[in-house]
């Protein structure tokens, strides 16, 4: 199963004030294993950068002023994702800003049924604990020391890792080229006689014994 991790960052917190994405990043997965596969772009957003918004991820405007728009992104974009089960972490944050950027030039938007929530995994199997995403890296032992601020790119590879750990999946899943090897074990153990030898014995060999138990069965009466 192919699926995409992603992340975005934004001028703000709300589309109803006109807030716009500043990067966007994903990283394919494939049965959970990175494919190294990654999109991610640092967007102009036309706008300004609202204080708190900048306090949280760093980018100021000019630096952001000769990167490509949201428009010039949307096509590589949306052929990077095509397909594939998005998984984000507090997702209704960034579908909004997503949504309302592909509205504003006139593509498809993104269906919430194609995403999973990791914020909603985490409360589903933690309830009443943090599941920030500093809060899971930290339940499961998740290095996110280098995270002094808010990147697309890198909080893409700590979730990696959470959703790794959330869904149990801690080891990757078998190929068949693992499968293969394990088929060759199994097929060794089972073809490998000296595992379970039996040894039978010949009639002499009773004959020998009841012999022997006669014999000292006597010696033990007579004492």
């Amino acid at each position: 199963m192919i699926e995409v991790i992603l992340d975005t960052e934004t001028t703000g917190l709300s589309i109803t004030e006109k807030h716009k994405i500043v990067e966007i990043a994903c990283v394919e997965l494939e049965n959970q294993i990175p494919t190294n596969k990654i999109f991610h772009e640092y967007i102009n957003p036309g706008r300004s950068i609202s204080p708190e918004a900048q306090k949280v991820h760093g980018y100021t405007e000019k630096f952001l002023s000769d990167k490509k728009s949201f428009l010039e992104v949307s096509e590589s974009f949306l052929n990077f994702i095509k397909n594939k089960k998005l998984i984000i972490h507090n997702a209704p944050f960034d579908l909004s800003f997503l949504n309302y950027e592909l509205k504003l030039i006139n593509k498809e938007t993104i269906d919430k049924k194609n995403v999973v929530d990791t914020l909603e995994l985490g409360r589903s199997k933690y309830p009443g604990s943090q599941n920030s995403l500093d809060a899971l890296c930290k339940r499961f032992n998740i290095d996110n020391s280098k995270r002094e601020k808010h990147n697309a790119l890198m909080d893409c590879h700590l979730l990696k890792e959470v959703y790794v750990n959330l869904l149990d999946q801690k080891e990757p899943r078998l190929n068949f080229e693992n499968a293969g090897a394990l088929d060759i074990k199994l097929n060794y153990n089972k073809n490998n006689s000296s595992l379970r030898k039996v040894i039978k014995i010949n009639k002499d060999e009773i004959e020998l014994h009841k012999k022997y138990l006669k014999i000292n069965l006597s010696k033990n009466n007579y004492n």
